[in-house]
């Protein structure tokens, strides 16, 4: 056995409530490394041919570097099975997988064949390397006669190289049952060089259990995810989506899990309700983390052992910008007073953290070591202070950076005292777009911005949502750093140069029937060594779309925190 800590010790206790096997999470799951080229026309390795067609969740790329790349698909011949294994039998299957130069997939470039297992969900996860620096490739799969969908991935350039500009979207959560994916659609058919993925990818509810007004467009299946196979199984109707599946062949991701991932609002050990006795909640929370890695493409590193997964990394794209990806909910203090909006002197404990503390300095470390031009960190919950209150008390939301406000001061100072040329924040979570200047005082809102923070609305969750005017929103009103706010669903396609980073708000004017068409609504731009926002483009309120009336803090608080 190897040395285990606490959370592994519980876990290891607890691997009967979910099936698991704690060897298996010692040991790991089986990984290829890269090969050298193989003929096309190669027999695959020894092992009978599924049973049907089993790339039914489609392929992705993710965590690129100027070498290589992660490629991933899951074999899944009936995706919706009860017991989560996708329709496959007990057994491992191989599966070969090839690189190649052009788009046609003529010109092999790496190949080798990797293993399937069951106790990984039959997932396969080839870290490819030995790859040309700052160029698309392409990649798919063989298992037996089928042949999966092509993807492409792309190389990030040498570190020590400028590079060109680059095409970054980001996006956060998807809720099946409150619309189509259409954002996703839009977003591939915008051919971004990479993905960030910052949160709520699947939500773990029942059918019917949050819902929109008018009723949901689509249903889960299953109960609410709470053991291994539950989980398996609601990933694998997320990545059975059409359009879903096109955005992971688009371009490599950068995934980072938000709440929904396991239980709404969880921190650390402590699930949404803490005063409801659940013993198994770490059993649960050891399932939801194995299914994560199982289905997204993620290197060894961040394979889960226990209850312990690591997330939060860096990724380089040469010297024009750092992604610092963090993980906001596996090392958090609980929240202070309850998850909602509060006044509450617990959010101002300098005792407590968000990150906890080695993350905390891990992410210090790479503010002073960083030589990138731009430092961009890539996260889940609102980072600049959002007051709803115009009085002297602050009521803030205690899920987010606001409720771990020492927590917050210590990063941004962080990147102040380490003179970051640019630090720009990414976030997902509160189903609205937003633009906003960082500061580090944010009771003087004369004094200087030290950031800025773009916010993603959701691609599905809360229905079809409504336009406004951004500038009548209540919240910007009692916070002046806020420069931009939209309820309608979407992603952010930005543009990375070495002087401007430059952010289409893009939105879409229903969900709740499938094929509408993107546009963008706003557009804000940072400059080289100009903290903060400005906005360059705003596009008129379609009369069509817009809501009655100004949205009120009170709906806006209730927008955010309907659950169930």
């Amino acid at each position: 056995m190897p040395n285990l800590d606490r959370r592994s010790f519980l876990y290891t206790g607890l691997t009967g409530l979910t099936g698991l096997a704690a060897g298996a999470v010692a040991t790991g799951p089986a990984t290829a490394a890269a090969a050298d080229p193989a003929p096309a026309g190669a027999p695959a390795a020894a092992g009978r041919d599924p049973s049907a067609d089993p790339f039914t969740l489609g392929v992705a790329s993710g965590d690129p570097d100027h070498e290589g790349f992660v490629i991933w698909t899951r074999l899944a011949p009936q995706p919706l099975a009860e017991d989560g294994m996708g329709g496959m039998p007990g057994r491992p299957f191989q599966v070969r997988w090839q690189v190649y130069a052009d788009e046609r997939c003529r010109r092999v470039v790496r190949a080798g064949v990797a293993t399937a297992a069951p106790e990984w969900g039959h997932s396969v996860h080839v870290e490819v390397a030995g790859l040309a620096a700052d160029r698309d490739y392409w990649y798919r799969f063989r298992a037996g006669r089928y042949v999966s969908p092509a993807g492409r991935a792309r190389t990030a350039p040498h570190p020590l190289a400028a590079g060109g500009a680059l095409a970054m979207a980001f996006v956060s959560c998807a809720q099946y049952e409150h619309g189509y994916f259409t954002s996703y659609r839009r977003l591939a058919e915008d051919h971004p060089d990479l993905v960030l993925h910052l949160g709520d990818y699947q939500y773990e509810y029942a059918p019917d259990t949050y819902t929109i007004p008018g009723g949901n467009v689509r249903d889960h299946q299953g109960p609410e995810t709470e053991t291994l196979a539950g989980y398996r199984q609601r990933h694998a109707q997320y990545k059975a989506d059409p359009d879903l599946q096109a955005a992971h062949a688009a371009a490599p991701w950068l995934v980072v899990w938000d709440d929904h991932e396991l239980d709404n609002n969880w921190a650390d050990e402590v699930p949404e309700k803490p005063e409801v006795p659940q013993p198994d909640f770490l059993a649960r929370r050891a399932a939801a983390f194995r299914a994560y890695y199982e289905n997204m493409p993620l290197r060894r590193t961040s394979v889960p052992r226990g209850i312990d997964m690591q997330l939060y990394r860096r990724i380089r794209w040469g010297r024009l910008a750092t992604f610092h990806m963090l993980d906001t909910r596996q090392y958090r203090d609980d929240q202070g007073c309850g998850d909602g909006y509060h006044d509450c002197p617990a959010a101002v404990d300098p005792a407590r953290s968000i990150t906890g503390p080695a993350q905390e300095e891990w992410l210090l470390d790479g503010f002073r070591t960083s030589r990138a031009r731009w430092d961009i960190i890539g996260q889940q919950v609102f980072f600049a202070q959002r007051d709803n209150n115009a009085g002297p008390a602050k009521v803030t939301s205690q899920d987010a950076w606001d409720g771990y406000v020492a927590s917050r001061r210590r990063i941004t100072q962080g990147w102040v005292d380490a003179r970051v040329r640019n630090a720009v924040v990414l976030t997902g979570d509160v189903h609205a777009h937003w633009a906003s200047d960082l500061k580090l005082d944010y009771d003087d809102p004369t004094g200087p911005s030290v950031g800025a923070e773009l916010v993603a609305t959701s691609v599905s969750t809360g229905g079809d949502g409504a336009d406004s005017d951004p500038a009548r929103h209540p919240y910007l009103a009692i916070n002046p750093h806020l420069k931009f706010y939209n309820n309608q669903r979407g992603y952010v396609l930005t543009k990375i140069e070495s002087e401007l980073m430059t952010a289409d708000f893009k939105v879409v004017p229903h969900v709740q029937q499938p094929g509408a068409e993107a546009y963008t609504r706003a557009t804000f731009v940072v400059e080289d060594r100009v903290p903060g926002v400005r906005q360059t483009y705003l596009r008129p309120m379609d009369p069509a779309l817009r809501s009655a009336r100004d949205v009120t803090v009170e709906e806006t608080v209730e927008l955010e925190t309907r659950r169930p």
